[in-house]
């Protein structure tokens, strides 16, 4: 099942030094109150969990490969009190059949450039989502890796995996129904595509 180039899962303080208020973040690339959401590449629930406080009684569906990082989210939700966000075991290429419903929003952070498939990936997250249901991709900017750096330490994927935000608004655009609706600077080396039908 080695179907995604991953660049590894970093901690919550690494996380914490590139996005100290994730819920702010994703209150900027347009998840509101109700909103049904897709987290895509959850990993431990950095983005999932303040989506769920966000959304909530609305659903957070936290969609990984990773079942010790599921198993992890779940831990944590528990402990802050969180009961709307649901693990999801899966490949996104199913996503339709993975998700009980369809989704407002279908988020896809800090991955897109480790996605082989594009087209696939993207008809599959289409398929997933509301009539009126919005995608929202969060990537690194396509600086050289040594020039985003993190406590000192060059960080994020490899320099030749970058993907810009056009060619990745190309990208899904070319692969499906959707257009840009709007692009948000995420500083300091990141930016969020917020696709609409």
């Amino acid at each position: 099942m080695d179907r995604f180039r991953n660049t590894g899962q970093p901690d919550w303080d690494w996380w914490g030094r590139l996005w100290p208020t994730p819920g702010d973040t994703l209150r900027r690339l347009g998840v509101t109150p109700g909103d049904r959401v897709a987290e895509i590449g959850c990993g431990n629930g950095y983005f999932a969990l303040p989506a769920a406080r966000i959304t909530n009684p609305a659903s957070v569906y936290a969609v990984d490969l990773n079942e010790s990082l599921l198993a992890e989210l779940e831990g944590l939700a528990e402990a802050q009190g969180i009961d709307n966000v649901v693990p999801v075991r899966g490949d996104a290429r199913d996503l339709a059949a993975l998700l009980p419903e369809p989704v407002d929003i279908a988020l896809l952070a800090n991955a897109f450039h480790g996605i082989d498939d594009r087209p696939a990936f993207v008809a599959g997250v289409a398929g997933a989502l509301a009539a009126d249901g919005r995608f929202v991709v969060v990537n690194w900017r396509d600086r050289p890796r040594e020039e985003t750096t993190v406590g000192g330490e060059p960080r994020g994927p490899p320099t030749d995996l970058r993907v810009g935000p056009e060619a990745t608004r190309r990208a899904v655009e070319n692969a499906s129904v959707f257009e840009l609706a709007r692009e948000v600077d995420l500083p300091p080396f990141h930016y969020g595509l917020v696709f609409e039908r």
